[in-house]
């Protein structure tokens, strides 16, 4: 038996770092190609994404960091909307959660609904909030929290 006990922590720390691995390389990062968005919207009309510069944030209404990050987004959305910046929150919960949230907390920004969270994993999403700015050619130029993007980050996107 204690012969045992050093190979099955060797084989717990392989599969470990195995999932570890696995898990950083579906992660997008700068210079990646945004995945399609196949994305059910609050409200009828679907964003024409097209040639268009993108902040997509993935959020929850229960998340306190999410919830500071809103008055952020509706700022940077009012004032780069104009400039062709489109920004789409992303969460995986329900629409009636997600509509009474928008009573408490209005957001002026595209709201989309992910339920089954396949694009969490296609994006590498492993906490909320979570950004990703995409520039007119699809590429991720920046990921990190939202409250940590800069407006010169925006800037180079939208000239």
């Amino acid at each position: 038996m204690k012969k045992l006990i050093p190979l099955l922590i060797v084989g717990v720390l392989m599969l470990g770092s195995i999932f570890l691995i696995r898990g950083q390389e579906s992660t997008l990062k700068p210079g990646d190609r945004l995945p399609s968005l196949a994305l059910t919207y609050l409200g009828d009309n679907k964003p024409d994404l097209e040639k268009k510069p993108l902040l997509v944030e993935f959020w929850a209404t229960w998340c306190p960091p999410c919830r500071r990050s809103i008055p952020h987004l509706n700022d940077l959305y009012a004032r780069y909307h104009p400039q062709g910046l489109e920004v789409i929150g992303v969460t995986d919960e329900d629409e009636p959660t997600v509509r009474r949230f928008q009573q408490q907390l209005p957001m002026q920004y595209r709201v989309a609904i992910n339920t089954s969270r396949n694009l969490y994993s296609r994006f590498g999403v492993d906490g909320i909030p979570q950004a990703f700015l995409v520039d007119r050619t699809g590429r991720v130029v920046w990921t990190g929290h939202p409250l940590d993007l800069a407006d010169e980050d925006l800037q180079g996107i939208l000239r």
